[in-house]
């Protein structure tokens, strides 16, 4: 397990839904641009079908809405938002060109992603399928978008992504220390209160972010770390 090389300005976060970046990403995020770093966040879909009893013609601009202010918690002003359908995102070509044209723009050193496995884990949960298709789709828009030949219709290419990491699998290579910032992973999370009031539990974003990230760091040697798994690209 290796800190994550912290050596570079522009990084740039893909995901599936409002709220996918809060789930533990959100306090690294916030680390980074403590430090002077730009971070953007990219979203395949609005969220509008993640809540049950709001109609997605009313969720989609709010979730929109608690996204912004949720990354703005942690430092983040750019958020953008693809349209792909949320819960039906398919994983393909229309998907890869629009990560790599995303890419080519926001030309990032680094770039974050998501779990793309089958389940959370041993003995876990099914991965949402939104979370499996994007989460593969943006190893391959990484590549696409260094590749002059490949979607030459989506903008100039761009081959300066050094890194490329994904939260939430199985196997972790490195960390990000957030003992300083889990308080505003926390706080970013609690931005999004219409979904949080959506599933109708108890859940505590406080209790969760703060074990999750204690466990973290138990593997890191630190009090409180986000894992990550690097890949080559």
């Amino acid at each position: 397990m290796e800190p994550v090389d912290e050596s570079w300005e522009r990084a740039v976060c893909v995901v599936a839904h409002p709220d996918d970046l809060e789930y533990g990403m959100a306090s690294a995020v916030a680390r980074w641009t403590g430090h002077g770093k730009s971070v953007s966040y990219v979203l395949a879909t609005s969220g509008e079908a993640g809540i049950d009893g709001l109609d997605p013609a009313r969720c989609g601009p709010l979730r929109e809405e608690e996204q912004r202010r949720s990354a703005a918690v942690v430092g983040v002003d750019h958020v953008e938002f693809l349209g792909h359908p949320d819960g039906a995102v398919e994983y393909g070509l229309a998907l890869r060109r629009d990560l790599a044209r995303a890419l080519r723009r926001l030309r990032p050193e680094v770039v974050v992603g998501m779990n793309f496995d089958l389940t959370w884990g041993e003995g876990g949960g099914v991965n949402h399928a939104d979370h499996r298709a994007v989460g593969l789709a943006v190893l391959d828009a990484c590549r696409d978008a260094a590749n002059r030949w490949v979607f030459p219709e989506a903008g100039d290419r761009w081959d300066g992504i050094g890194a490329v990491y994904v939260a939430g699998g199985d196997v972790a290579t490195h960390f990000v220390d957030v003992t300083a910032t889990i308080d505003a992973g926390v706080a970013s999370l609690r931005e999004h209160r219409a979904y949080i009031e959506g599933l109708g539990t108890d859940f505590d974003p406080d209790r969760f972010l703060r074990d999750m990230a204690g466990y973290g760091g138990m593997a890191a040697g630190c009090d409180s770390a986000v894992l990550l798994r690097s890949f080559s690209v």
